[in-house]
């Protein structure tokens, strides 16, 4: 069965086809007419075809239709309610997933490489896709993970100064007139602060060193009282037996402790608000001492080693979401220009990741149901 994730058994097939049928409506409300909500079902459906490039044409042909303009005209003219729908995915995602006890938000970016320079955003800039500066759109993401899987919840497109300085530039691409320029760690902050007004189950803020090295982004979260784990680089200073040290200096004199794997902790010595902590964490790697890793994690004081690593290991289902978001609902894909088209398009197959993710992990729940195994608690 086309767009069925392969290995689910026939409970979870059944339970797929119907999850399918709610998923539309779902997010039907966010539609002005009923041919822009029929398609944007389609075009769900597309996505999770097994479609060899969910470009335009090759879309517009798995959903029946004679050519690529009316999903062009859906993610460009339609109308509709994009951040409703945003919000939407958010609130299935937690539904889905939520878990007080597990659940973490993660921050990361990635890339989409282009050529030319129209298309909203693109700019010669570094990305971690191809690890090196390339033509390219950068996207800046917030997922949610938890016990029982991660997905995304928001998505936001970064604008260098060379596209917020160039108002002709701008218009051409319909950028909102209201829009200016915002690093991305200002954009994931704004992201978090969304997700933290939706009051969904998350302890834990997680991102790389690109927005750990950010001291006013922690002192965002901290003044919001929410504990994070951050990586930081190497170069970083903390407060550790009343004197600074960087974190490689402190790195390299630790062995990881018995029971917590390839991880070191260090408590630290900055002042807190009453009840927080702050901890360093460096993942050592005995073959390459240049491979460590430092996190530098705040939270509440009582929080056991072993609950700190755990939540420092969950910011790599960002990365492995990524790569299922990209390789099976075309996430890197589009043919796009514009602003509205852009948001449009990572907002549906991130809508489509979460379907997958959602119907993965009951599979994965059924089977150890049929096998008498115990659920993860």
């Amino acid at each position: 069965m086309d767009g069925v994730p392969s290995g689910l058994g026939l409970a979870a097939i059944a339970r797929y086809a119907d999850a399918w049928k709610e998923l539309p409506a779902w997010i039907s409300h966010r539609f002005a007419r009923a041919e822009a909500r029929d398609r944007a079902g389609r075009y769900l459906a597309g996505l999770l075809e097994r479609v060899e490039r969910k470009n335009g044409w090759q879309l517009a042909e798995a959903i029946g239709e004679p050519g690529p303009q009316g999903v062009q005209r859906l993610l460009s003219a339609a109308t509709w309610d994009t951040d409703g729908v945003r919000d939407d995915l958010r609130d299935s995602v937690v539904a889905h997933l939520g878990d007080e006890a597990s659940g973490v938000l993660i921050v990361d970016e990635t890339g989409f490489l282009k050529k030319g320079r129209k298309s909203c955003g693109v700019a010669r800039q570094y990305t971690g896709t191809a690890r090196t500066t390339a033509n390219c759109q950068v996207g800046v993401f917030l997922a949610y993970a938890a016990q029982d899987g991660a997905a995304f919840i928001d998505r936001a497109l970064y604008l260098p100064r060379d596209w917020t300085d160039d108002r002709e530039r701008r218009t051409e691409a319909g950028v909102p007139e209201a829009t200016r320029f915002a690093t991305k760690i200002e954009l994931a902050q704004h992201m978090l602060a969304r997700a933290f007004e939706a009051d969904g189950p998350a302890r834990w803020v997680v991102a790389d060193a690109f927005y750990g090295r950010s001291h006013e982004l922690r002192r965002w979260l901290e003044a919001c009282e929410r504990p994070y784990a951050l990586m930081i680089p190497r170069t970083n200073a903390v407060w550790y037996r009343s004197r600074r040290e960087r974190a490689e200096q402190l790195g390299a004199r630790l062995c990881p402790a018995p029971g917590l794997g390839p991880w070191a902790c260090l408590e630290l010595a900055e002042a807190c608000a009453t009840g927080m902590r702050r901890w360093l964490l460096v993942r050592c790697d005995a073959e390459d001492p240049d491979e460590h890793a430092s996190v530098l994690a705040f939270g509440p004081a009582e929080m056991a080693v072993a609950e700190l690593v755990r939540v420092c290991t969950t910011r790599w289902q960002i990365e492995e979401g990524f790569a299922q978001a990209k390789g099976e609902v075309g996430l890197d894909q589009y043919e796009v220009r514009t602003w509205e088209a852009w948001h449009r398009h990572a907002t549906l197959c991130l809508l489509a990741h979460a379907f997958l993710v959602v119907m993965r992990q009951a599979a994965q729940q059924e089977e150890r149901r049929e096998k008498g195994a115990p659920t993860p608690a």
